[in-house]
């Protein structure tokens, strides 16, 4: 899936999934953004947001962390204030990762092993994207969600999701690079 919105301003990214079953270890999902700038758009980026933590001008905060899916509906939501954004910030790339995979060289936990799962993206009352993890069942991690400063015509949304099998630090490096 994806999809193209000019003039973008404020925008929720919401996550869910089900608990894991009885007597198994829970399933852990975090929502993560990374800001690049306009020196860099495709290399490391000039901030992370993350569970337990909020971007320095407050742009972008994570406003529920989950650490095993239980609840009714969203289980995770970061909201992104890009009408609010310095004008050097030029990519908010956002991704969803599944903490505690397990180790390389045993089983790692993937997106097909972790039910119910669903991503929104919405902008007041309007969703610009609803997907899942389906395409990516093998991953441990996958972008959802890539906006573009467009100069003034404002922020361009790309939803195609992209799988990865990487834990939160390579997931961090990689999650930025050009795609096509």
């Amino acid at each position: 899936m994806s999809g193209v919105r000019k003039s973008l301003a404020k925008v929720e990214v919401a996550l869910r999934w089900d608990p894991s079953p009885s007597g198994t270890p829970p399933h852990d999902l975090d929502i993560v953004a990374a800001v690049y700038g306009a020196a860099d758009p495709y290399g490391q980026p000039v901030q992370v947001v993350h569970f337990g933590s909020r971007s320095p001008d407050g742009t972008i905060s994570l406003n529920r962390d989950s650490r095993t899916g239980q609840g009714f509906g969203y289980d995770e939501v970061m909201v992104l204030e890009l009408d609010r954004m310095r004008p050097e910030s030029v990519r908010v790339v956002v991704g969803v990762l599944i903490q505690d995979a397990g180790p390389r060289d045993g089983h790692r936990k993937t997106f097909a092993a972790v039910g119910g799962t669903g991503v929104r993206i919405r902008e007041g009352h309007t969703d610009l994207a609803v997907t899942d993890f389906g395409s990516v069942p093998h991953a441990t991690a996958a972008t959802v969600a890539r906006f573009t400063r467009e100069g003034a015509s404002g922020w361009l949304l790309d939803t195609t999701v992209h799988g990865f099998d990487a834990d939160a630090e390579e997931f961090v490096r990689a999650m930025g690079a050009e795609r096509p």
